[in-house]
């Protein structure tokens, strides 16, 4: 008889049992209870008070902004700013349409029962950035060039994670690999690259990408700044990524390697069946909080002259019309990366519990 593979059913917990056990479980524990508790209740009335009820949300000119709460006017009024930076106005649909396929791509991948979200989960990852290629410089079918040191604001951001990302995985994978492999020469260099990247600050390649690499190139050969900022964004933060997953291949017991060699496999098809899966799953928090701190890291092109959305908020604090705002674009640059860094994480923590095989102790 088949052994049942049914989970055994959850033990609720009604909400006072819960608190007793891990609020007042001990006296200490009860003490810091009570002392957050108190912090929370103090400051969150001030808080939701500058935030919302003595802020000003309507008005036409920065002089509407005399109260004491948030100026959120300052938002609204230079929004447009802040998502697309010197975008032309009348091609910033072009912008907006990639905006909707990329949540047409991700969005999906939240529901868990949504028709074709891995065909569009695939689309993302491969088509959208094929897209992107034609629709965002123009150029191509008609569309007007723009240059790229017109794009800004939000849209830049979200190109520098999205590029760096897509590019980083594929070539810390083979990073990875050929650190572990057995041919000198190539594992040499893959040490080599890797070493040399991570020990180099971001800011540094983002300034010698900028500045110095033009003084090496051939005459008559250049690269956009924006070009030569997502090369060295990608090949900086492929260094880090075939670290985290080289940690995954290590993690892979050695039984699972004589398994594929007994069953005949090339190196290839070993790898790519056997190894990688069951080591890109154990290294899926790693890879992801390696995302994450790109996402932000992408903020430190402003030293080159790339407006971002945290560049085009501080170009716009400087402004006299706007006085004392400063914090109210801080937290909108916050909250911006707040609501896409916590995306990222809660579909990894989605993608844990469905490659969950029942090895965690």
């Amino acid at each position: 008889m088949a052994e049942s593979t049914m989970k055994p059913p959850k033990i609720a917990i009604d909400p006072v049992a819960w608190m007793r056990q891990n609020l007042f479980s001990s006296w200490y524990n009860s003490l810091l209870t009570v002392f957050v508790g108190y912090l929370v209740i103090t400051s969150a009335g001030p808080l939701f008070t500058w935030l919302f009820f003595e802020a000003t949300f309507l008005g036409d000119k920065p002089s509407d902004c005399s109260g004491t709460g948030a100026c959120w006017l300052f938002i609204s009024e230079r929004l447009n700013f802040f998502i697309y930076g010197f975008f032309p106005q009348e091609h910033q649909w072009r912008v907006d349409f990639m905006f909707g396929l990329m949540a047409l791509s991700f969005v999906p991948q939240f529901i868990e029962r949504f028709p074709g979200r891995k065909w569009f989960g695939l689309f993302g990852l491969t088509g959208l950035p094929v897209v992107g290629y034609f629709m965002i410089p123009g150029g191509w079918f008609g569309l007007e060039v723009v240059e790229s040191t017109k794009w800004g604001g939000l849209m830049l951001t979200l190109i520098l994670a999205y590029i760096g990302i897509i590019a980083s995985l594929p070539i810390g994978i083979l990073l990875a690999l050929g650190r572990r492999s057995e041919m000198p020469i190539i594992r040499g260099l893959c040490v080599v690259f890797i070493e040399v990247w991570r020990a180099v600050p971001l800011i540094t390649v983002l300034f010698m990408a900028s500045v110095m690499l033009p003084l090496f190139l051939p005459e008559g050969v250049n690269f956009e700044k924006l070009m030569r900022a997502l090369i060295g964004i990608t090949l900086w933060q492929s260094a880090y990524m075939a670290e985290v997953i080289r940690g995954g291949l290590q993690a892979i017991p050695r039984g699972q390697y004589e398994a594929a060699d007994a069953l005949g496999l090339g190196y290839w098809k070993k790898t790519g069946l056997i190894i990688l899966p069951q080591a890109l799953k154990m290294v899926i928090p790693g890879i992801v909080n390696t995302f994450i701190s790109l996402f932000k890291d992408t903020t430190l092109v402003l030293i080159i002259g790339l407006f971002d959305i945290l560049g085009t908020v501080q170009s716009t604090v400087t402004d006299p019309a706007w006085q004392n705002v400063a914090i109210e674009g801080y937290v909108f640059v916050a909250f911006c990366f707040w609501v896409f860094c916590f995306g990222i994480s809660r579909y990894s923590q989605n993608l844990e519990r469905k490659l969950d095989t029942g090895h965690k102790t």
